[in-house]
């Protein structure tokens, strides 16, 4: 009796252990199971019977199905967005007590917007657009043509090859003309705590930049924790499209911040309509000086903008007002 029972029970084993051989099909392999979370909470599991043929049932998951369907299983941030209402519920409400102490309904729609959007927190800050060229990149740092010719090559094959000085990085053609000649007599100090203003007018001093000649502003920047910076040029019967540069304390150029894609912001009863940008400072990186300039390209520009009697240029002009002010991320 041990002895047929043991036999029992070894083919039974075996039985099973052949079930999960590989290239065995286990049963039920038509078959899926569709995974959902109930009201309670409770994870549940439907099984999908599939029927006929794999190759008729290939494209079964493509068939509207009667129950799972997006009507009863709808996405999540869409229904967030209508307010977790599907269409054709009630809308939500709740029940209070009047003074006479009536039960009163009231009906709610609930509000779907955001924090940013209700006004309840501030969007963050993003950086304005812009062609950005600093010291340190290695297009910058290496010297003109110095991976073009071997070294020791002879001084004439660059004519030759017609490889001269125009070739090389930009930053280094711009710091090579910039800036330890500038006339630093009428700098400005930063001013904490405030918006302040800084003029260019056919008064202040001018420098011929790679970019054109322009009149320009020195501003000494505060040695403090990096900031962003918040530059406004007002329209004054025309703009004064800045770029700037960062200089350190030996008015060496660190960082050129040029072609910035501001946003115009609309005149109103209580200021001039202005070009608007968000520039990142860095006091860490020995950054001490902040030079405002413009450019001849930009000068010759004009400023386009939608108002409500149709398209309006503004013209770009050499001089012009500017603010500056320490903004918070």
């Amino acid at each position: 009796m041990y002895r047929r029972c043991l036999i029992t029970v070894l083919s039974l084993m075996i039985f099973l252990a052949g079930c999960q051989l590989p290239g065995g099909k286990p049963s039920g392999a038509k078959e899926g199971y569709f995974t959902w979370v109930d009201e309670q909470g409770q994870v549940r599991q439907t099984l999908i019977p599939v029927d006929g043929s794999p190759d008729e049932n290939e494209d079964w998951a493509e068939t509207p199905h009667s129950e799972f369907n997006l009507q009863n299983y709808p996405d999540g941030d869409s229904l967030a967005a209508q307010g977790h209402i599907r269409p054709g519920d009630p809308e939500p409400y709740f029940t209070w007590r009047d003074a006479r102490g009536n039960v009163r309904v009231s009906y709610y729609r609930p509000d779907t917007r955001t924090a940013v959007e209700k006004g309840d927190i501030k969007p963050p800050l993003e950086l304005t657009e812009a062609s950005i060229y600093q010291a340190g990149d290695k297009s910058a740092d290496r010297e003109p043509g110095s991976e073009d010719l071997p070294q020791g090559a002879d001084a004439m094959a660059a004519a030759v090859l017609g490889l001269d000085e125009r070739d090389a990085p930009f930053f280094v053609r711009w710091a090579e003309a910039c800036c330890d000649t500038l006339d630093r007599s009428a700098y400005i100090d930063w001013e904490p705590g405030r918006e302040f203003g800084v003029t260019l007018e056919e008064s202040s001093p001018a420098f011929d930049f790679i970019t054109g000649n322009s009149h320009y502003r020195l501003v000494r920047l505060p040695e403090t924790k990096d900031f962003i910076l918040r530059l406004r040029s007002f329209d004054q019967r025309g703009l004064f499209v800045p770029s700037v540069a960062f200089l350190d304390s030996e008015f060496r150029p660190l960082r050129l911040v040029t072609d910035l894609v501001a946003e115009f912001v609309p005149e109103s009863w209580r200021q001039h309509g202005y070009l608007r940008s968000y520039i990142p400072v860095f006091p860490s990186r020995e950054e001490r000086w902040l030079l405002i300039y413009t450019t001849s390209e930009d000068i010759e520009g004009q400023t386009v903008i939608d108002t409500r009697y149709g398209p309006r240029a503004i013209a770009h002009q050499p001089t012009g007002q500017i603010g500056l002010v320490r903004v918070e991320n």
